[in-house]
């Protein structure tokens, strides 16, 4: 039944509404197959098949009606541990909130089992989601379906390698400082980091509010734009739960709209060095929408290092006073990982009222300074981290003979979270280890039909993308196109 774990969202669709496939089959797929790779993967941490089934069995009734009308009819999903899915347990990685059972869905879940999804379970993240590798004490690390010695990124890594190993066909994952971005980079997946709102938050833990509402973010992640693009529409719209919450309505973007699109790209920022295939893949990226008739310019815009800076500011500093009253007294249940960056980000001393509204005020001003800019390019390319996926635990590493530290690896996600710009990552080419290696499409806010028009349109001038080959789980993850 590996074809069926093998389908992008969209032909499972197709074939609940076509009575060619049972979302029951579906399903029991998708459990069978995340039963095999569990214990090399460690990418869930909470399954019922008992209560996935009973959705599948809805599902299957509604299509034998004829009333499989939802974008995501029989289609299994999984979500990330920090947010709300009825019943399932939502612990942020974190044993001070182990047994953590939610009592409702989260706005987005609603939406996403009113569009006929299927819930598989939910996925693995580091402690309180503040690391860019996924391992904590209550389940432990999770590995990357390319090469299990690896991580599959952080925050959202069992979410990219549940979906990059065909146990999950899609899901959602939350992004405040890359934790969508990185991981579907790492894993070789698609994953779309909106405009703060777009999506609501409501139900996500930590909450956003405050300045944590201009960074943290949720969005979809899948093996395709397309199924990107599904996800997204099912879940935006405004939610009073959300502060940055506003009702824009969805705009389709012509082909003659796209092809007016003038795309920036720039393969480093000139701080942070990338490695050589890297930059090759930006660079061959944009040689490719080039070729297809977009207009493609190589363009930086300046304020990215101001924006970083800030960006640290806001997770750092006001994360550590946020967080640092939670953990007091109970450094024997909190993982190595999460009290690193502590004493990374508590190494610096706490905000005042003054020096917090100085930060807000600055962030604001290089915001409007960027986004000035790119009203000449209303998208850029860029890559997404300055390297792939990495071996689990590691914290610097040897690029273009300047040593990169593990906090400045992944300042070309962080920037976009400061500025509140919509981003999202397609697999683009594969590292000499045969790792992915994704590159990063941003817009302007609110543009989120934008960036994902200009990927769709980049992923389809790529070669065809083959999943992670799993030898060692004896087994090979077919085509995914």
């Amino acid at each position: 039944m590996d074809f069926l774990t093998s389908m992008t969202a969209a032909a499972m669709v197709a074939g609940v509404r076509s009575k060619r496939i049972s979302p029951v089959e579906l399903a029991q797929a998708h459990l069978d197959r995340i039963e095999r790779l569990h214990p090399q993967l460690n990418a869930f941490v909470h399954v019922q098949a008992e209560l996935t089934l009973a959705e599948a069995r809805r599902a299957e009734q509604r299509a034998m009606r004829g009333e499989a009308t939802g974008l995501l009819e029989g289609v299994p999903i999984s979500i990330k541990s920090s947010i709300d899915v009825a019943g399932y347990r939502c612990e942020a990685g974190s044993r001070l909130r182990a047994g953590n059972v939610p009592a409702e869905d989260a706005p987005l879940v609603q939406r996403l089992r009113a569009a006929g999804a299927v819930i598989l379970g939910v996925t693995n993240a580091p402690e309180m989601l503040m690391a860019w590798e996924t391992d904590n004490l209550l389940y432990g690390r999770t590995n990357n379906p390319w090469d299990l010695e690896r991580t599959a990124g952080g925050s959202s890594g069992g979410e990219a390698a549940a979906i990059a190993s065909g146990c999950s066909a899609g899901g959602v994952g939350s992004d405040g400082g890359g934790s969508i971005r990185e991981p579907a980079h790492f894993s070789g997946i698609c994953g779309l980091k909106p405009t703060p709102g777009r999506i609501p938050s409501s139900g996500h833990f930590p909450k956003s509010g405050g300045p944590f509402a201009l960074l943290g973010v949720v969005g979809p992640m899948a093996r395709t734009v397309e199924d990107l693009g599904i996800l997204f529409e099912v879940m935006q719209g405004a939610d009073d739960g959300d502060p940055c919450s506003a009702p824009v309505p969805l705009r389709p973007i012509s082909e003659k709209a796209l092809q007016n699109t003038r795309i920036g790209f720039f393969e480093d920022d000139g701080r942070t060095p990338v490695t050589p295939e890297t930059r090759a893949a930006v660079k061959s990226a944009a040689l490719a929408l080039s070729g297809s008739g977009l207009a493609v310019e190589n363009f930086r815009p300046t304020g990215l290092e101001e924006s970083r800076q800030l960006w640290w500011q806001l997770f750092g500093i006001a994360g550590n006073m946020l967080l640092g009253p939670m953990l007091k007294d109970r450094e024997g249940d909190t993982s190595p990982m999460l009290l690193q960056f502590m004493s990374w980000s508590g190494a610096e001393r706490p905000h005042t009222g003054e020096s917090l509204l100085a930060t807000w005020m600055g962030r604001d001003q290089v915001r409007e300074r960027v986004l000035a800019q790119m009203r000449n390019f209303p998208v850029l390319l860029c890559p997404v981290a300055a390297i792939p996926a990495f071996r689990h635990g590691e914290r610097s590493w040897k690029v273009e003979g300047k040593t990169v530290e593990y906090l400045d690896a992944w300042s070309y996600t962080e920037w976009f979270n400061l500025l509140g710009f919509p981003a999202a990552v397609v697999p683009w080419a594969r590292a000499a280890e045969g790792l992915p290696i994704g590159v990063q499409i941003v817009g302007r806010p609110w543009e989120e039909e934008r960036v994902l028009a200009v990927a769709a349109h980049l992923e389809r001038l790529r070669s065809p993308w083959i999943g992670p080959s799993m030898e060692w789980a004896d087994e090979t993850l077919p085509p995914l196109r």
